[in-house]
């Protein structure tokens, strides 16, 4: 069962916003945190994680584990019909860390992490080979100051 933000409660959005904080919060602290018992912090978040909601993964700073070449490429798919095969080829790629259909000039927009620049090379060499790929644009980000979930806060 798919829920979207609106049926979400005060409880539900304050047990992810602790999550956000420390993914390793025990449910004793979430529960002392929010004034609940155990049980209904286990409870919900259970439920959050069974309704696909939220994925209790470790997050990687990627500098720190060797990824030193970011980057931003835009897609130009032709024909237009191949849009949604061309991003579900891309999708499939391990250094592909965002992918989105756009409204703008191009028509994916799709964010990398890689090791090395002939890395980066050699993936934008590999998708410019998926059927339907006429053109790319590859800006390299040269420093990221931000890397963050959303801030559920942007809901209230």
């Amino acid at each position: 069962m798919e829920k979207n933000h609106s049926t979400l409660d005060e409880l539900d959005f304050a047990i992810l916003s602790c999550l956000q904080k420390d993914g390793r919060m025990s449910f004793t602290v979430i529960a002392d945190q929010l004034k609940v018992s155990v049980g209904t912090a286990r409870t919900r978040l259970n439920r959050l994680i069974d309704e696909g909601i939220i994925n209790i993964v470790g997050r990687v700073d990627p500098d720190k584990v060797g990824f030193q070449v970011y980057a931003h490429i835009a897609v130009y798919v032709r024909p237009a019909t191949l849009k949604e095969s061309v991003a579900q080829e891309i999708a499939k790629m391990p250094e592909v860390s965002f992918l989105a259909s756009t409204s703008g000039d191009y028509d994916l927009e799709v964010d990398v992490m890689c090791p090395t620049n002939n890395h980066l090379v050699e993936f934008v060499n590999e998708i410019s080979k998926i059927d339907g790929i006429y053109q790319t644009k590859t800006t390299l980000y040269f420093k990221v100051y931000k890397y963050a979930q959303p801030d559920l806060n942007l809901l209230k």
